[in-house]
């Protein structure tokens, strides 16, 4: 499937969503006022960035650079502006997309696949380059490949890969785990120094590897719109632009609206939802055995690889043989790997525990390293009043369900607990989606004419 093609959709969530609403026990009547309460609530009134301006990231700035600069404001996404001059005025000719780190990550283990599969080729001389580190860090990353893999795989864009002089003296084995003992500081040298990977564009990444749509709303849209893009629909950041204007005025997060949601304490409508039991909520949503765990003997690159394939912002980090949390790994932290190669430039065979406490006896008093910080945990009977407010303090994205014996079995996301206070009004989103889906056909269209 083409790439821009199956980005430029918006996921369908009703399955979820429906079961949220099936699980709740609350009277009808709230749920309906609470709605039209959202409704008529313009997005012009929520609280803008902290920072008082939206950051944002030009087209042409490298990836290294802008893992510096969302690091930096402590930010997770951002708006990605279009280079090009001459540009269309609108919104769609300004901005290209936005950038996160789950995008990042993308790129990363996508470029390290591309030297997986040379080595799946079965010969390097025919594949066009040596089994030299890039090959390490495809294998390590994915496991060796099958042919199939090979498909539309191009001798020129391989030999790019390891252009600047690696070669295949070190000899690499062909699984993963035997494969990172030669990682080393080769990882860095490709990812960060070697052609392509050293000027791949903070654009090229937004153009192929975005999880979602981007489509701003505009100040006089309601609140409603974007409770439900951010817990049905999936997003996790909507831009918020004023109407006939391109600019971004403000870029509401899931996060952002969680801390909204705490400070309505006092409100008879959040003390009475807040008080109940998650499962008066159906909460957590997912069943024991659906929830995505790594052991923490698992390479780091596996726990990325993990996030990757399945999706999710983050995984908890449990303890064999049982599924004891000793810690948690979010998609962010890759930034720690691409702007700490001194913590890292021995890669050898780096596990998900030794990741942490490399990170931990580093940066112990860092305000914004939540690895070497125990992840929030709940009982299952916990409030989702407690929930909210151990989310909000931690600015975390997810919190874990535990028993006595701290054993994973739920986790509580930032899009479970907005989906607790709202429902959505048949057809509501209709009409958004449609207009919605026509500006990224016809973004999609000048694109390829383009090209």
């Amino acid at each position: 499937m083409d790439r821009t093609e199956e980005n430029a959709k918006f996921p369908s969530c009703d399955a979820y969503f429906e079961a949220i609403q099936s699980k709740k026990k609350l009277p009808l009547s709230l749920q309906e006022s609470l709605t039209a309460a959202f409704a008529q609530i313009p997005v012009s009134s929520f609280p803008d960035v902290p920072t008082g301006r939206v950051i944002e990231i030009p087209g042409d700035t490298s990836i290294l650079d802008t893992v510096r600069i969302l690091s930096e404001h402590n930010i997770r996404a951002a708006p990605v502006l279009n280079p090009e001059p001459g540009a269309p005025a609108d919104w769609q000719g300004r901005y290209l997309g936005v950038i996160d780190y789950s995008a990042v990550i993308l790129w990363v283990l996508e470029n390290a696949e591309i030297a997986s599969v040379a080595l799946s080729a079965g010969s390097a001389t025919a594949a066009g380059v040596g089994i030299g580190a890039v090959g390490a860090v495809g294998v390590a990353a994915l496991g060796a490949t099958g042919p199939a893999a090979v498909a539309g795989l191009t001798a020129a864009v391989v030999g790019a890969a390891v252009a600047g002089g690696l070669t295949a003296e070190k000899g690499v084995a062909k699984d993963g785990l035997s494969a990172a003992n030669h990682l080393g500081e080769d990882f860095y040298k490709v990812l960060l120094e070697q052609e392509p990977f050293k000027s791949t564009t903070v654009r090229s990444i937004v153009e192929s590897h975005s999880w979602s749509p981007f489509v701003p709303i505009t100040l006089d849209s309601s609140m409603l719109t974007v409770l439900l893009l951010l817990s049905k629909y999936r997003l996790r950041n909507v831009p918020v632009i004023e109407p006939d204007k391109p600019v971004i005025r403000n870029f509401i997060t899931q996060a952002g609206v969680v801390k909204g949601l705490q400070q309505c304490k006092g409100r008879d409508w959040f003390d009475y939802i807040s008080s109940l039991p998650l499962s008066d909520l159906g909460l957590p949503f997912m069943s024991i055995d659906e929830v995505i765990t790594v052991n923490s003997d698992d390479l780091i690159l596996e726990a990325f690889k993990c996030m990757k394939d399945n999706k999710i912002g983050g995984v908890p980090v449990v303890e064999r043989p049982n599924r004891k949390l000793v810690g948690s790994v979010s998609i962010r932290d890759i930034r720690f790997l691409l702007l700490r190669p001194d913590l890292f430039s021995n890669f050898r065979q780096l596990t998900v525990i030794e990741f942490m406490k490399t990170l931990g006896s580093t940066l112990p008093d860092s305000g914004e390293n939540c690895l070497v910080k125990p992840p929030p945990t709940c009982r299952p009977d916990a409030s989702l009043g407690s929930v909210i407010d151990s989310i909000a303090s931690r600015i975390t994205h997810r919190i874990y369900v535990v028993d006595n014996d701290l054993e994973v079995i739920g986790v509580v996301t930032l899009r479970d607990v907005i989906s607790c206070f709202i429902h959505e009004p048949p057809g509501y989103c209709d009409s958004y989606l449609a207009s919605a889906m026509e500006k990224i056909d016809g973004k999609t269209s000048v694109a390829v004419e383009k090209s």
